[in-house]
């Protein structure tokens, strides 16, 4: 299948949904491990390794944190359902739509071609 063969808007939305789900894995791996306040715990050693699993005191999420976590997670569910239902996907043969999908998540991680622009002249 061909980059070219799926048309520019579910393209970008699949590019967006790459990014947006990459912000909120990044923003998520930031926030305390506790939504509300939580007092911290260590785990019992397993006995096939040494590593004990220890939590500090989670403060909470801030009123700031919960919204900007909610509206990553909402922004995800929205591209989600664009790039799912979109109705390229009726134009293909039912057993090509598997295939066709993965070429897309691969095709939409690639940086878009650069426009060619003639030495000297303006622009990156």
């Amino acid at each position: 299948m061909e980059p070219a063969d799926f048309p520019q808007d579910l393209r970008d939305a699949q590019r967006e949904l790459h990014r947006t789900r990459e912000a909120y894995e990044a923003f998520c791996r930031e926030l305390p491990w506790s939504v509300e306040p939580a007092p911290g715990w260590s785990g019992d050693r397993t006995p096939y390794s040494e590593y004990r699993p220890d939590f500090p005191d989670s403060p909470g999420y801030s009123e700031e944190q919960k919204a900007e976590e909610a509206r990553l997670r909402g922004r995800l569910l929205e591209l989600s359902v664009a790039v799912s239902t979109h109705p390229y996907w009726s134009t293909l043969e039912r057993g090509a739509v598997v295939e066709a999908r993965m070429e897309l998540k691969r095709v939409a991680r690639e940086p878009p071609p650069r426009e060619w622009r003639p030495a000297g002249s303006d622009g990156p």
